[in-house]
Parts: C-alpha cells; sequence; structure tokens
C-alpha cells in the first residue's frame, strides 16, 4: 500500500498529498473550491449529523465516538467507498481532508486507520467514554 495521510484541509498543499479526498459532511468554512485543491468530496463517508453533534470534538468521547462511528461505517454504500479508498491506496498516495482542528481525534483518523489497515470495524472493543 501507498501512504494513506491526514491532513487538515487548510494546510497549504503538498507534493506528497496525492489524491486529495474532503471527508467531512460539511464544506470547511472559508474556503472556495478552488483554493482546496480536491480531487474528490465523500460526503457520505463523514458521520451522521447526529453523531457529529454529540461528540462535538470533545477527545474525552473519542473512544465511544469512534465505535459508533464504526458501526454507522458498516452500510454498504460506506463499505464500498473504503473498499474504493483501500485499493486507490494500492496505487497511489491518498491525504484525507478534515477541517478538524484536533485530527488525532477526528473521523478522518478514524478513517486513516481503516484504509492502513490498523483497525478493522468491528463492533465489539472498544469502552464507553
Amino acid at each position: 500500500m501507498k501512504t494513506v495521510t491526514l491532513r487538515r484541509v487548510y494546510d497549504d498543499l503538498s507534493p506528497d498529498d496525492g489524491v486529495r479526498v474532503l471527508v467531512d459532511r460539511v464544506w470547511p468554512r472559508g474556503l472556495t473550491k478552488e483554493a482546496v485543491h480536491l480531487d474528490e468530496w465523500i460526503k457520505h463517508i463523514a458521520p451522521s449529523t447526529p453523531l457529529r453533534r454529540w461528540y462535538g470534538h470533545q477527545p474525552e468521547r473519542f473512544v465511544e465516538f469512534r465505535r459508533r462511528y464504526l458501526i454507522e461505517l458498516q452500510d454498504v454504500q460506506s463499505q464500498a467507498t473504503i473498499e474504493r479508498l483501500r485499493k486507490l491506496a494500492s496505487t497511489t498516495p491518498i491525504t484525507l481532508l478534515t477541517a478538524s482542528k484536533d485530527i488525532e481525534h477526528s473521523q478522518a483518523a478514524v478513517l486513516v486507520d481503516l484504509l492502513r489497515g490498523t483497525h478493522t470495524p468491528t463492533l465489539g472493543g472498544a469502552g464507553s467514554a
């Protein structure tokens, strides 16, 4: 597998980015589509609005957020998208982009783990926060 990286959408473009994919449901504030240099925007892979609102980017809720988000990712469309991104990552670098300030506690971090194979989308295991 080529590299799968995680960056903020507000960061400068890097020659190492490869395919740039925005994985947020909502368009990032203050940016034009031209400024982002996106190859793809995959809204449906982002957490549901109720889950995103519940989480509120509170790091102490991340373990439970991750568990709930992995359950959401079990739908057919999300699984097909994850598989497509894995295949793409096998041939070219991919950068997942998010507007989150704390990218290590974001849905994009969960997706990077899935694409790298460092976490599997199992329903058990993670405890509640």
